[in-house]
């Protein structure tokens, strides 16, 4: 998709770590659009300017208003005047009965602090598929959960040979989830606080490096 000609008045721009991200900033606003296949989303700091792109995408392409976001992609949106939560809460519940864990008993934790898992531990799934397909959904959800982020990680590197031991981790994983289904991101009006990440690639404690 080609920037909009004609509408950004300041300087456009298209994100390289995802094309379908397109922006718009001027001295005073800031305009975002993702594009994904046929669906849209606008954020702005300025209702004017979301109202000026709408119409003018509307000119385009002919486009239907659905009103403020509240679901796209998986992602869930509730909003107020001081905060805005996204989080995952049907997505989470799809993953646990698709992978028949709704019933199981919710755990404190994802992971084992000291787990062991290698590629030589438990025995090779005969079908690796829902493995892989498990994993990939705990991927997508770590958009609005990151704190299982480490465990997916680790899982994800047994995803050539998986055995019954990591399926066994994938399903604590979900097990963990069930004790906050609507926990996700709250993106505060007034909050000062900047994110900052931090890498500590531990070569030691992996048994298969």
């Amino acid at each position: 998709m080609k920037k909009p000609p004609g509408y950004c008045k300041g300087k456009p721009g298209q994100s390289k770590a995802d094309y379908s991200l397109f922006t718009c900033i001027t001295d005073t606003t800031f305009t975002a659009l993702l594009v994904y296949v046929d669906d849209i989303v606008v954020a702005s700091s300025s209702l004017d300017s979301i109202s000026a792109l709408k119409t003018f995408l509307n000119n385009q392409f002919r486009i239907k208003d659905l009103g403020p976001s509240r679901y796209f992609l998986s992602i869930q949106v509730a909003r107020s005047p001081t905060f805005i939560h996204i989080f995952q809460r049907k997505y989470t519940l799809d993953i646990l009965v698709d992978s028949r864990q709704l019933a199981s008993k919710p755990l404190k934790i994802s992971m084992d602090q000291n787990h062991k898992l290698s590629k030589s531990t438990g025995t090779p799934l005969a079908d690796p598929t829902p493995y892989r397909q498990l994993i990939g959904c705990l991927l997508c959800l770590t958009i609005t959960r990151p704190d299982i982020s480490y465990s997916t990680q680790v899982l994800s590197q047994f995803m050539d040979h998986p055995s019954t031991s990591h399926l066994a981790a994938a399903h604590k994983v979900l097990r963990n989830l069930k004790n906050a289904l609507v926990q996700g991101l709250l993106l505060s009006s007034t909050s000062s606080i900047q994110l900052k990440g931090y890498c500590d690639s531990d070569w030691a404690t992996c048994p298969d490096t």
